[in-house]
């Protein structure tokens, strides 16, 4: 599969945010509101065209899920672009709901695709453990978890998932696609001021459902219902655990996604692509998302 941009056309770049709470998730779907939808219906609107210009994201986000720093991109025609191009981000932002910002449009580099081309995805996500719950002005981003929660038995547990790991344990599975991921950061800090804990959760990729679920195995463990070397365990098995609990998604922000250098774009949209195995595995199926 080729990056090249059809003749005529021009590869934009979109970086954006939105507040997941009254969408249906990134993917467009009929008769909801979705993130895309909403940009797309917007840019046809803006640039007065008869067709819709198909988005591609770095990262589909469930329903609920939030987003400071999504990536997308999508190709319009050389004469849309030359028209429209320097007003679009204006024009944009009067016509979306303010829940979806884009906060830059501007042509990709040759090779770019926001989905391949990616080095890694960062998500943060938030829990308040304090008796009287969340604040009620961020409530829409934190999860309220009802027991004291120990921080310290959360990255040790943390700790010992980070690596390159079949985790089909904590993916919903889509036929076809690995559940194979390098999961390069998952640690917790909590913010002295309020009593938040925030998870980083950083990989080269995700799989459907991994993030919240990784972060039930942990508020497990920080809890004391499990411990420390359980979520591991859950791991090395390669199969779903009814004991682990897919938390709420409002608690859960995309912050950034990581590009390489422009020349390299090509070859790691490429790289992405290729079926990957663990050392000693078979087959992992196809591509993911």
């Amino acid at each position: 599969m080729s990056d090249d941009v059809e003749p005529g056309f021009v590869r934009v770049r979109l970086n954006l945010a939105y507040d997941g709470k009254d969408f249906s998730g990134w993917a467009k779907q009929t008769s909801r509101r979705t993130v895309q939808g909403e940009i797309e219906d917007a840019l046809r609107t803006v640039t007065r065209s008869s067709r819709t210009y198909d988005l591609t994201v770095a990262g589909r986000t469930d329903a609920g899920v939030h987003a400071r720093g999504q990536v997308a991109h999508v190709d319009l025609p050389d004469g849309v672009w030359a028209e429209h191009g320097d007003k679009l981000l204006r024009r944009m932002a009067g016509r979306m709901a303010p829940d979806v910002r884009i906060w830059r449009i501007a042509p990709a580099p040759a090779g770019f695709n926001a989905r391949f081309s990616a080095l890694w995805r960062r998500y943060a996500y938030r829990v308040a453990d304090r008796p009287g719950g969340v604040d009620p002005l961020v409530r829409g981003h934190v999860l309220w978890h009802d027991r004291p929660l120990d921080l310290d038995a959360m990255n040790e547990a943390a700790a010992l998932m980070v690596g390159e790991h079949d985790f089909a344990a904590y993916c919903k599975k889509r036929e076809g696609a690995t559940t194979i991921r390098t999961l390069q950061r998952l640690s917790w800090v909590r913010d002295g001021a309020t009593g938040i804990l925030t998870a980083t959760v950083q990989a080269d990729a995700f799989c459907h459902n991994m993030v919240r679920a990784l972060i039930g195995a942990a508020l497990f463990v920080g809890d004391g219902r499990r411990p420390a070397e359980w979520p591991a365990q859950v791991l090395a098995a390669r199969v779903r655990d009814p004991g682990v609990h897919v938390v709420r998604p409002h608690g859960l922000t995309l912050e950034e996604v990581a590009y390489p250098a422009d020349e390299l774009l090509a070859a790691r949209a490429q790289e992405a692509r290729n079926v990957r195995t663990l050392p000693g595995a078979g087959d992992g199926g196809g591509g993911c998302c």
